[in-house]
């Protein structure tokens, strides 16, 4: 069943919180097995870009600027969470979420279903389907409450698009010192639906461990993380590039993602005393595939003025090889040189969409009400020469390079 707007969408996440709740099973009345709670956010987002969207994900198939100036499906969500305490170490949760998928609808689906063991008060493992936490802001990157701007930082969360993980989830904790450190090791895979072709990325053999470090205000994150990497619907494009002979199998074997592995490093920092914050992050991610070198990085700062936060983000993104020559049409029939002109053309639209950019952001955020914020923010993006920078649905007659801006308000609320 598909669903045809954000309003069909929160009323059956509503009917299910309602049911949930009525069919609460507590074990006493203090503490119940059972709890609901979740989250939301309505968005709107305005850009002046003319023939391209700007998401905050590449699996969405639009965004705000060509499709609409103005779009509310780039931030608006609205999630459930029900929470289960079955004994004091045994607890399972199951969140579902109501988003723009990659197909256009707003058809809810699984974020998390997972089973959690406690072990002991510093050791315990989880098996389901859980968040992928690759960067610092991973497991509350949806929950726009808990952060100051109106989304986590484009440059770097656009890096990729995988959010969830099907596998198991190690977690212990242990003081060394004055520091508290959280590590964590996972394994599992994941689908990834896209718009462009229908298909689906598949990760297999995904494996992370990160380690987060807490000495008072101060939190330090590091992370590692490998996967094997297909994407199927690519194949007919390199496929298409071996009936060329040498120079085109060599330039399919060397862009081709099938089986290829793709490592992730990222490292982030934040200080948070309480009248202030900065924060920081840089992550990276390397392949020897069409992916190639991607970076991702952001600085950011504010201050509390009561309930107004003022905020000024600067952040970037950068990549390698924008552009290939292809094939070397010179030297084929010329019967042949319409179709190798199209192939090169592709490969290098492909390139072109690798994030190199400059973005600066300013905000602010409003806390109406402990579980209510509301925020408005500004970007101003510089794309580097031969990129798209993050925008997607790149329409004909778009010029790579040159800027665009951004105007965003949100309302962020959990319940």
């Amino acid at each position: 069943m598909s669903l045809s707007s954000p309003r069909q969408s929160a009323a059956i996440l509503a009917i299910g919180t309602l049911l949930f709740a009525s069919a609460g099973i507590s074990g006493d009345a203090e503490a119940p097995m059972f709890t609901v709670n979740g989250f939301g956010t309505f968005g709107v987002v305005h850009s002046d870009v003319d023939n391209a969207d700007f998401s905050i994900s590449s699996e969405r198939p639009t965004g705000a600027g060509y499709t609409r100036e103005s779009s509310f499906k780039v931030d608006s969500l609205i999630a459930v969470q029900l929470n289960a305490a079955f004994t004091p170490k045994a607890s399972a949760v199951l969140q579902a979420m109501s988003e723009q998928n990659y197909d256009g609808t707003f058809r809810p689906h699984l974020e998390w279903a997972s089973f959690k063991y406690q072990f002991t008060p510093e050791f315990s493992v989880q098996i389901g389907r859980s968040t992928l936490p690759l960067f610092q802001l991973s497991d509350s990157r949806k929950v726009g409450l808990t952060f100051p701007w109106v989304r986590a930082p484009a440059d770097l969360y656009h890096l990729t698009s995988a959010a969830s993980l099907d596998g198991i989830t190690i977690n212990y904790r242990m003081h060394l010192g004055q520091w508290t450190h959280s590590l964590q090791l996972l394994a599992g895979r994941n689908d990834l639906k896209l718009p462009d072709s229908g298909g689906s990325a598949k990760t297999r053999k995904l494996w992370m461990a990160s380690n987060t470090a807490e000495l008072g205000s101060l939190t330090v994150r590091i992370v590692a993380a490998d996967s094997e990497v297909t994407t199927p619907t690519a194949n007919q494009l390199w496929d298409a590039f071996r009936q060329f002979g040498p120079q085109g199998v060599a330039i399919a074997n060397r862009y081709e993602l099938k089986q290829n592995r793709i490592s992730y490093l990222g490292v982030g920092a934040s200080y948070d005393p309480g009248q202030w914050f900065v924060a920081t992050e840089w992550g990276g991610l390397f392949s020897h595939s069409i992916v190639g070198r991607r970076i991702g990085w952001y600085a950011s700062g504010g201050y509390r003025f009561g309930r107004l936060t003022p905020y000024l983000t600067f952040s970037g993104g950068d990549a390698n090889n924008l552009s290939d020559p292809g094939l070397d049409v010179a030297t084929l029939p010329s019967y042949l040189v319409g179709p190798a002109t199209g192939l090169n053309a592709t490969l290098n639209s492909i390139l072109s969409r690798k994030p190199v950019e400059r973005t600066v952001s300013i905000g602010t955020r409003w806390d109406v009400r402990p579980n209510i914020a509301f925020k408005m923010q500004f970007d101003h993006t510089n794309i580097g020469a031969g990129s798209s920078g993050v925008l997607i649905n790149v329409r004909p007659g778009f010029v790579l390079g040159g800027s665009f801006n951004l105007v965003s308000a949100a309302i962020h609320f959990v319940y």
